[in-house]
């Protein structure tokens, strides 16, 4: 027996696990990568969301979904994580509903009818997971606010469309754009501080290109009641499939469509590695690629990777720029369609420019104490 999951709230492989099925995720988390990383489960690399594909490559006997209760009509949520619930429901044979009674309702495709379903469980209180979410350091908050300072200033325009990312800077975002005007959402993650831009005018959809109006992402970040609160059947608000947010097809249909999203690690002209570090696999690529290709392909778009220019790792200080990705590494997007470079020491422009111009770019926003190191490693002069 296999079980797949995407993003697991706990740990599903485990020696006591072992004899009974087979774990496969496309997006590894802290619960279950050393268990990827040691071969006890397997890692399944997802990046292209359209529905025809997935539905070719998935087969599930049985899907087991949290919803809501049915409404009058018949209809259950999946709440705020809509995610590929809806393609995944059309893929199973037999459905099973966790059924909790405090799960928002969304426009869009946010409901599966209870004809669809063989059975509903209660769900128990107390027994409630998220997906873990490391807390973030002092000194990445520090990073994050000068980032998202000089992406909202300097590279996001009025009018922009944007999909923001799930990382440690890119979450921030929204909290930096209060003064911006007719921003638009087009995203997969919907993070924090959307729902209060909405509310204040400052995103309103107005011209956009896909679903002008509408705030659109397959789910919403761990988010406080209150704020989830303003979106339960909200029609400024819709949860799409996976297969349709991260449709390559509908998002180059955008114009001003900005992608900003995270790294792991950069190499210095400009290759992105979002899903390994060292070589090993770290999380997922997620809907990053396409993302960060529709945006640079688009009109008046822009691919930006926002992240620190180095992290504390037990104790030692590393450069998340390195002259080149280390042997094993993913690429999650291709140096041709990174735009911008942002960390902490200011924002690196790679559009148009040659591998030696980029990597001076790069160098001249990595951590000063990895610049010599990293001329060295590119077969630079000192400066």
């Amino acid at each position: 027996m296999s079980v797949h999951h995407y993003v697991s709230p706990f740990a599903w492989a485990s020696p006591e696990t072992a004899g009974h099925f087979r774990l496969t995720t496309a997006f590894a988390t802290q619960l279950d990568r050393s268990q990827v990383q040691a071969g006890t489960a397997d890692y399944l690399p997802l990046g292209n969301f359209r529905e025809s594909y997935i539905k070719e490559i998935l087969e599930f006997d049985t899907l087991m979904v949290k919803t809501s209760p049915p409404d009058a009509r018949g209809y259950l949520s999946y709440g705020a994580s809509l995610w590929i619930n809806r393609t995944a429901s059309d893929i199973a044979r037999t459905i099973i509903c966790e059924v909790d009674e405090r799960l928002i309702r969304t426009f869009g495709e946010n409901f599966i009818h209870v004809s669809e379903v063989a059975a509903l469980v209660e769900h128990e209180a107390g027994d409630d997971r998220e997906a873990p979410i490391p807390p973030r350091t002092d000194e990445v908050v520090a990073a994050a606010e000068v980032i998202c300072t000089l992406v909202a200033s300097e590279l996001i325009r009025d009018g922009d469309t944007l999909q923001i990312g799930l990382g440690d800077v890119t979450s921030a975002m929204a909290l930096y754009l209060d003064d911006k005007h007719d921003l638009g959402v087009q995203t997969e993650l919907i993070p924090g501080g959307i729902a209060d831009l909405v509310a204040k005018g400052v995103v309103t959809g107005r011209r956009k290109q896909i679903a002008p109006g509408k705030v659109i992402g397959s789910a919403f970040a761990a988010l406080p009641r209150e704020e989830l609160a303003a979106a339960d059947m909200n029609p400024k608000f819709e949860l799409w499939d996976f297969c349709h947010t991260d449709d390559l097809r509908t998002l180059v249909q955008e114009e001003c469509f900005v992608a900003i999203n995270n790294a792991l690690q950069i190499d210095l002209t400009g290759q992105v590695t979002a899903e390994t570090l060292n070589g090993r696999v770290y999380s997922g690529p997620g809907g990053q690629t396409v993302f960060a290709v529709a945006a640079s392909w688009c009109e008046d778009g822009r691919s930006i990777i926002a992240v620190p220019s180095s992290s504390l790792v037990s104790g030692a200080r590393q450069s998340r720029i390195v002259p080149e990705l280390p042997p094993g590494s993913v690429v999650t997007v291709p140096r041709t369609y990174v735009d911008h470079v942002v960390t902490e020491h200011g924002i690196a422009s790679l559009r148009g420019k040659t591998t030696r111009q980029r990597t001076e770019e790069l160098i001249a926003v990595a951590h000063p104490d990895f610049r010599a190191g990293l001329r060295k490693g590119a077969g630079l002069s000192a400066a």
